[in-house]
């Protein structure tokens, strides 16, 4: 018996009922040879990691346009933030780790420089529309490795496609990285914001503090807390009605006061004229584009507009600058 096959037999042994094993996964796109340690979803979660998306998250914006300060969350923290809260409920649910953790290490990987800012103008100016999840999920599929994408498990992509609001996964442990996510943001928004000075810890409203807590670290607690009672023997992942009512009012406080502050946000007009322009630039000079991209149009017949949406979606906001200024910036004469 290999290391993967004990480990299989351990899941088997071990995991709740609800969990999903890695010896049953519906597989992959393109079949492949088992490795003889790893079983699959962990496989996928150690592709993630090396991937060269999941490095840039580290230079895209989460909430504050490229702040100063050394401590703010990046698109790289929060994703692992995400990741830290949805083990520590898989864990607790004995459901499975490996699976949870690499969903949600993929979850953002198609994220837009500029946070929200990025995928409000792309999905302005691509005739198909725009959408961070998706383009997560072609970021996998299609345009890592040199255009051979990670072959990841049909669980993984599911979880990935499905995490924002509008999706349910097919897994207990996608429902799981789905809540995470809301936690994770809402959680360390609100800490970077006083943080900032845009909010105090005795701004959050009284009829919320009082069901989830007055500090950051009360609320992440009790979000958490209540996310394993209620599920535990259960083939659900579930808050108690109080606790989902005072985490959707929390969220939408955020929206009033951070999401949509013209302090926080003041330069956000900035950064979505700035993606349109470039969006416009490469669209009439297509063959700017690096040559494995105009592969997809050569070889594959993919539409302009979504292979340009792949290289600006890819850029790290450092990066997009830089483009810009060397497009439209005029340079010194140095001679």
């Amino acid at each position: 018996m290999s290391i993967r096959e004990d480990l299989e037999k351990r899941e088997q042994e071990y995991l709740s009922p609800h969990a999903t094993l890695s010896m049953y996964s519906k597989g992959r796109e393109k079949e492949e040879e088992q490795c003889d340690i790893r079983p699959v979803f962990q496989r996928d979660r150690d592709r993630i990691l090396h991937s060269k998306s999941f490095r840039r998250l580290k230079d895209k914006t989460q909430v504050f346009l490229t702040p100063e300060g050394d401590h703010y969350r990046t698109r790289l923290t929060h994703t692992l933030e995400v990741s830290q809260n949805a083990r520590t409920i898989a864990k607790a649910l004995r459901m499975n780790e490996d699976l949870v953790e690499a969903i949600a290490l993929g979850h953002d990987l198609g994220h837009t420089p500029f946070g929200h800012a990025g995928e409000r103008a792309l999905n302005r100016v691509c005739p198909y529309g725009f959408k961070h999840s998706e383009q997560s999920v072609r970021t996998v599929e299609v345009l890592e490795k040199g255009l051979q994408g990670l072959n990841l498990t049909y669980e993984v992509r599911d979880g990935i496609r499905n995490h924002q609001t509008e999706g349910m996964p097919c897994t207990l442990e996608g429902r799981i990285v789905r809540l995470s996510d809301k936690i994770a943001y809402i959680h360390h928004d609100m800490d970077d914001a006083i943080r900032a000075n845009i909010l105090q810890e005795g701004d959050v409203p009284k009829e919320i503090g009082d069901v989830i807590g007055y500090t950051t670290g009360e609320r992440l607690d009790h979000f958490i807390h209540d996310i394993v009672t209620h599920s535990t023997d259960k083939d659900d992942i579930c808050m108690s009605e109080e606790v989902a009512k005072a985490m959707k009012n929390l969220r939408a406080f955020m929206f009033e006061r951070v999401y949509t502050n013209p302090e926080a946000k003041s330069e956000e007009s900035k950064a979505e004229t700035l993606m349109e322009t470039l969006y416009d630039y490469y669209m009439k000079h297509i063959d700017a584009l690096p040559k494995d991209l105009l592969l997809l149009m050569e070889e594959r017949g993919e539409r302009r507009e979504r292979v340009v949406c792949d290289y600006l979606a890819a850029m790290t906001d450092r990066f997009a600058i830089a483009t810009y200024e060397e497009i439209y910036i005029p340079k010194s004469w140095d001679r």
